[in-house]
């Protein structure tokens, strides 16, 4: 038996990497019969049954699964936001945040088209950018036509597997395209309305950049908090983690409960007023979304 990861799904077909070989594998009918589908990422034992041919026998267990793209075992999302057109939005930031911090995978915070900001609106960048990296994100301001703005950001995909989040518009294409020229990407587009995209590529696959494995469909394309529960919140936001054990009351939301932490740490300017606004604004997207059943 060997071990491989699935690096592409393609026509019933999943390709499996195992040292430097690669594997066209089809999955056990047992998968079926149990309603597993085997994602691109995942770690599987195989049975080789031919010349780069075999049988998934077995999938070994998920540290984490995204639907859109459906991937397994991301480690690293890289978010890409664009410092103007479309406009740098905290709040869009945010929301990316919450839904990667839910998946446990580690965020990393890209922002692009430095060079076409004045320089005061480089100076108020600048600002978030200090927000971020204290709450303990690691955070790169980019430009594509700047020197000053082009960190190597090979280092950050090395023996990762890397999903890159983004709005439409905002640079993932020509970022990944500037790491490897040879990865001419086709991107989808996310309606901010219904925040869901619409994917131009008809497989997922996870190609070798920089020493990593990056996935070549945009993640996180449904934006909703749908998987969300009320209480799993104040999780997600790590300054806020990071105290809610201080507050008075087990299960505190850090809204209108007395002694509270958080809203302590507010006051005392420890904790940023945006993103205890942006956090209110979730929670209540959270409390009158329709129920499920």
């Amino acid at each position: 038996m060997a071990e491989g990861r699935i690096i592409k799904a393609l026509s019933g077909f999943y390709y499996v990497k195992s040292n430097d070989n690669l594997y066209q594998c089809r999955g056990r009918g047992v998968f079926r019969n149990k309603k597993i589908t085997p994602l691109v990422g995942d770690m599987v034992e195989f049975e080789i049954n031919g010349p780069n041919e075999g049988y998934i026998m077995e999938i070994k267990p998920r540290k984490n699964e995204l639907v859109r793209p459906p991937i397994a075992n991301i480690n690293q999302a890289i978010i890409v936001s664009s410092a103007i057109a479309p406009e740098f939005s905290a709040k869009l930031l945010d929301r990316f945040l919450v839904l990667i911090e839910f998946k446990n995978i580690k965020p990393v915070i890209f922002i692009t088209k430095i060079d076409l900001l004045s320089e005061e609106k480089l100076e108020e960048l600048k600002k978030y950018k200090k927000v971020y990296e204290n709450i303990g994100y690691q955070v790169e301001l980019l430009s594509t036509k700047d020197s000053n703005y082009s960190p190597n950001i090979g280092l950050y995909l090395k023996n990762h597997i890397t999903v890159i989040a983004g709005q439409s518009g905002v640079g993932k294409t020509s970022l990944i395209n500037l790491l490897d020229s040879s990865l001419l990407l086709a991107t989808g587009e996310i309606s901010e309305s219904l925040g869901r995209g619409k994917h131009t590529t008809r497989h997922v696959e996870l190609l070798e950049v920089e020493g990593g494995l990056v996935a070549d469909t945009p993640g996180f394309s449904a934006l909703d908090f749908n998987e969300i529960e009320l209480e799993e919140l104040p999780e997600l936001f790590p300054e806020m983690r990071e105290r809610r054990s201080n507050c008075k009351f087990r299960g505190c939301l850090h809204h209108r409960e007395p002694k509270c932490a958080i809203k302590e740490a507010l006051s005392n300017g420890e904790i940023e007023e945006f993103r205890y606004e942006h956090y209110l604004d979730f929670l209540k997207e959270i409390q009158t979304r329709k129920p499920r059943y």
